[in-house]
C-alpha cells in the first residue's frame, strides 16, 4: 500500500512555484494559504497519539470502575451460599416432609447473616444463617459482653460446619446454656452450635432437625475430592458431639438422611440421645 499521501500535495501547482515563495523573493502566502500544523504532520503521527490519547482515556476509566466495585464488595452482605462446607436444606426434587410445629420465624430472617442480640435475662439470641466468619463474630461478641449472657437461644437454618463447632466450644467454654424456643428453628449444623451448651433445653413447639454433610464446590476441586472433605468434616462432627456428651444415634439420623431434606427429632428422641439434658427438658416440656 501506497503511504498516504501529505496534505500539501493536493494544493495547486501554481502555490508550488518558486515565484510565490519567501526564498525567491515573492510575496509570502496568505494565511488562508500557508499549510496549517495538521498538515504538516503525518498522518500516521495523528493516529498514534490519537490512539495513545484513547488508551489512556479507558485506563483511567478502567481503574475508576474498579475502585468502585472494590467499595462495593466491602459492603456487601455475607451470602450463605458463599460457604465451602455447608448444612442448609437444599430442596431439590420433590418437596421435603413438613416441620412438625409451624415455624414462626420470617424466613427472610433465618437467610440473614447471623446476628447476635443481648435481649436481657442473660439470654443472648443468634439468629439467622451460620455463615463463614460467623464464629468470629460471636466471639468478639462473648469477649465484649459475656459477662452478662447465661444462655444461649438458638433460632438458625444451619450453615458453616467449621463456624458451628467454634461457635459450639465456645459456649461450653464459657458454660453457657443453649435453648431453643417453640417456633424457632434449629437444623443443619444449628444443632452442633446447640450441643455445646452445658444445659440445652427444647420448648414444646420447637422445630429441631439433621441431614448429611455436604460441600459446595466452584467446580475448583474434583468429585473426589469434595467427597473426601465432606468425610472429614463428618468424623470431626461426631468426635465433637462425643466430647459434648451427645449421643451418636443422632448422628446417625444425619448420615441417612440426603442433604435435601431434614430428619426433625422428636421430644422422645431428643432425650433418647441426650441432645437435652434431663433438667431442662423437665422445664421445657413440662412446665
Amino acid at each position: 500500500m501506497a503511504a498516504p499521501a501529505r496534505l500539501s500535495a493536493q494544493l495547486p501547482e501554481k502555490d508550488l512555484d518558486p515565484a510565490n515563495s519567501n526564498d525567491a523573493g515573492g510575496t509570502a502566502p496568505s494565511d488562508k494559504q500557508r499549510p496549517s500544523l495538521a498538515d504538516r504532520l503525518d498522518d500516521g503521527i495523528v493516529l498514534g497519539w490519537a490512539f495513545r490519547l484513547i488508551l489512556l482515556g479507558s485506563v483511567v476509566v478502567l481503574a475508576l470502575d474498579l475502585g468502585e466495585l472494590r467499595d462495593g464488595t466491602q459492603d456487601a452482605p455475607i451470602s450463605p451460599a458463599s460457604r465451602e462446607t455447608m448444612l442448609p436444606p437444599a430442596l431439590s426434587d420433590g418437596e421435603a416432609p413438613a416441620p412438625p410445629h409451624q415455624i414462626t420465624t420470617d424466613p427472610d430472617i433465618l437467610k440473614n447473616a447471623a446476628s447476635f442480640d443481648l435481649i436481657g435475662g442473660g439470654v443472648l439470641r443468634v439468629q439467622g444463617a451460620i455463615d463463614p466468619g460467623a464464629a468470629a463474630r460471636f466471639e468478639t461478641e462473648i469477649a465484649a459482653r459475656g459477662e452478662y449472657v447465661t444462655t444461649i437461644v438458638l433460632n438458625s437454618p444451619g450453615g458453616s460446619v467449621d463456624d458451628a463447632l467454634r461457635m459450639s466450644q465456645i459456649i461450653r467454654d464459657n458454660e453457657f446454656s443453649t435453648r431453643v424456643e417453640s417456633g424457632d428453628l434449629c437444623a443443619s449444623s444449628c444443632p452442633l452450635i446447640m450441643a455445646g451448651g452445658v444445659e440445652r433445653s427444647a420448648e414444646p413447639e420447637a422445630v429441631i432437625g439433621v441431614h448429611q454433610v455436604y460441600g459446595v464446590s466452584d467446580g475448583a476441586v474434583s468429585s473426589a475430592e469434595a467427597m473426601s472433605r465432606a468425610q472429614n468434616v463428618t468424623a470431626r462432627v461426631s468426635r465433637h458431639l462425643a466430647a459434648m456428651g451427645i449421643d451418636q444415634g443422632l448422628w446417625l439420623h444425619a448420615l441417612d438422611t440426603p442433604p435435601d431434606r431434614l430428619y426433625y427429632l422428636s421430644p422422645e428422641e431428643l432425650l433418647e440421645y441426650d441432645m437435652v439434658t434431663a433438667t431442662a427438658t423437665a422445664e421445657a416440656i413440662d412446665p
